[in-house]
């Protein structure tokens, strides 16, 4: 007879056969009908799976990072059924859970409609009111091709093709559908209370553009209404701060067709804003002992094979011929610095080397991905490379770690981070490797920061932190990273005279801490809904007259604000003061100076703040020692 532990809840013996569902129920498992899985051991397993021997067992819910992904994933073959009902002729393909939901692609004759969506979503209603099992099935791959074979469904019959088990696991909704599925799934439909189909949208099957164009409906599911009906808020409050609909109302930037997708134009308010943050980044990168270089966009391809971009990036770089030699539009900006480093023989007394560039990239992102500012092909990074003795890495990534501290307290983003290890494809040793790997993790074990592991999702070249910030309405965004390497100084034999004369390997440090400028200017439109702190606002005031007896003074006042170096538009057009008012505010403007007879007899402003509303009437070296204040503590409302 097995036992089985259940996590602090004893422990119960069954009889040979028995599920995990038997083992909670003679637990006297509270909360049972929350419970969607158990984790065995650490595996995820189906509740209604078989024991196998003794075990320690684990119940799963929502709550549960894993639960809400087999939680939408099992939605997603519910969607999936739905329309084979509705729409016998779709062929299914894929359909994972993501962050915040799920989707399924199909290939269908014609697009799918909102109205198809209203009856997919009705079709769903009857299949989870219906309590449908979901039951696991094994059969040999032979199997499964003949039957997906017989259902014409050929994208499975792809799939399964490409796999190298023998056998393989099937999923049944009931009598009415079933899907090529790892699993584990819910025990059945009914576990599913509340569903919306969100939108549709374009996606080439398996992300290449080469294949047909399928069908991909997003959706998302909740335990209770009351969950779904909060997420639904949080999408209308997301869609309100979309940096594209923003970027356009505040002509900050533009992505034109006729430019080509993933390319931005900034307009001059838009290339205000970043310049204020390179300006920025510049100033505290100085403070902290980096040195400021730059390096050409096109090399030659020798170099991009030298460091093995060629072999492991090329499907995400641009290239071209000049002069019959074949060039690589930089991806990144660490080949330059590298050779900045090989430019003379260095000492142990140089070292550590901090070199930053503002550096422009290229890369070939597939169109489906491309997202305005938040993923283009060409943007800006704050890069830099630290080059430094083996025995300074830890002090290194510790001073970009704090960097990175100011810097987001500067914006008032709390954050995480990560640890991603060595991928599948990649260059360097195992030696190397470890060595990187933990000297990441001795850095923030060593300055106490708790961390996450990403198995697999490091750089070709080097283990990497990311840092994920979270944003206003609670959306994580990955923007700094530091990667540890010390497979490119091998490459390029990258090295310096230590103190008994001997030449020794460098380590080096690639890290961003904002990451893109255009991506992290794209979190910022959304966090602040495009109305940016003061010392970032593309305009700090707007000055507008009450009739054109003060248009001459309103100019004068702007006068004196530039001469102060405070941005500043006047407003003299000959509308209502209110319209004035309405049309700063919905640019958001922070200061509105309002100035009729008594302000001009008086030498003074009537100012108005966009979220505080009215402030009273100040002379003007009263509120510009308030918004000096303001820009100089960098004040967020």
């Amino acid at each position: 007879m097995p036992e089985v532990r259940i996590k602090g809840n004893g422990g119960v013996d069954l009889k040979e056969g028995s599920s995990y569902l038997d083992a909670l129920k003679k637990a006297d498992y509270g909360g049972l009908d929350q419970v969607l899985a158990v984790r065995v051991d650490g595996e995820l397993k189906d509740l209604t799976a078989p024991v196998n021997g003794d075990c320690e067992v684990e119940p799963v819910t929502f709550q549960d990072p894993q639960g809400r992904e087999l939680y939408w994933h099992s939605t997603a073959h519910i969607m999936a059924a739905a329309v084979k009902e509705l729409f016998p002729t779709a062929k299914v393909t894929i359909g994972p859970a993501v962050e915040t939901g799920f989707y399924y692609d199909f290939d269908y004759e014609r697009p799918f409609t909102p109205e198809d969506l209203e009856k997919i979503e009705e079709k769903m209603a009857e299949i989870i009111a219906s309590d449908e099992p979901f039951r696991r099935l094994e059969v040999s791959k032979e199997e499964a091709i003949r039957l997906f074979e017989g259902m014409g469904e050929n994208y499975k019959v792809e799939i399964i093709e490409d796999i190298p088990d023998e056998r393989v696991s099937l999923y049944h909704t009931g009598d009415i559908f079933v899907d090529l599925c790892r699993g584990p799934h819910i025990p059945s439909t009914g576990k599913v209370k509340a569903v919306k189909l969100l939108s549709v949208a374009g996606a080439y099957w398996r992300g290449d553009e080469r294949n047909p164009m399928l069908q991909r409906i997003y959706g998302v599911s909740y335990p209770t209404k009351e969950e779904l009906e909060d997420y639904l808020n949080f999408l209308e409050e997301a869609r309100r701060r979309d940096h594209r609909r923003l970027g356009k109302e505040l002509d900050l930037f533009s992505i034109r067709e006729e430019v080509g997708p993933g390319f931005v134009i900034y307009h001059p308010k838009g290339a205000l804003i970043r310049s204020i943050l390179e300006d920025f980044e510049r100033r505290e990168h100085l403070k902290r002992g980096y040195q400021v270089v730059m390096g050409p966009t096109l090399l030659k391809a020798d170099l991009w094979k030298q460091s093995g971009h060629w072999d492991y990036y090329r499907e995400m770089m641009y290239f071209t011929k000049v002069d019959e030699d074949l060039y690589g539009i930089k991806p990144m900006n660490c080949l330059a610095h590298i050779l900045i480093y090989k430019s003379r023989i260095r000492s142990y007394r140089d070292l550590p080397l901090r070199y930053f560039e503002m550096g422009t990239v290229h890369r070939h992102e597939k169109s489906g991905v491309l997202h305005g500012l938040l993923r283009a092909r060409a943007f800006t990074q704050d890069d830099a490379h630290i080059f430094c003795m083996p025995q300074q890495l830890k002090e290194e990534i510790e001073g970009v770690l704090g960097f990175v501290h100011d810097v987001m307290k500067i914006f008032q983003f709390p954050y995480e981070v990560e640890i991603s290890t060595r991928p599948e494809k990649s260059i360097g040793t195992n030696e190397m490797w470890e060595r990187a790997t933990d000297a990441l993790k001795d850095s923030l074990e060593d300055m106490g920061l708790p961390y996450d592991i990403c198995d697999g999702e490091g750089a070709f070249y080097g283990p990497k932190i990311d840092v994920k910030l979270t944003d206003a309405i609670g959306r994580r965004w990955q923007c700094g990273t530091v990667q540890c390497d010390f497979a490119l100084p091998e490459r390029f034999d990258l090295t310096y005279v230590d103190s008994s004369g001997e030449k020794k390997r460098p380590a080096m440090v690639h890290r961003v801490i904002l990451g893109s400028i255009d991506r992290f200017l794209g979190v910022l439109i959304e966090h602040y809904a495009g109305a940016f702190p003061l010392w970032l606002a593309p305009v700090h005031v707007r000055v507008m007259n009450i009739t054109d007896d003060q248009a001459d003074y309103a100019l004068e006042v702007v006068e004196r604000l530039r001469a102060k170096e405070f941005r500043v538009e006047a407003d003299l057009r000959n509308e209502k003061l209110g319209a004035k008012v309405r049309d700063a505010q919905v640019e958001k403007v922070p200061y509105m100076f309002i100035v009729g007879n008594r302000e001009k007899i008086n030498g003074t402003v009537s100012v108005r703040h966009r979220k505080r509303g009215d402030l009273g009437t100040m002379s003007l070296e009263e509120v510009v020692h308030v918004m000096d204040e303001e820009i100089k503590q960098r004040l967020s409302e």
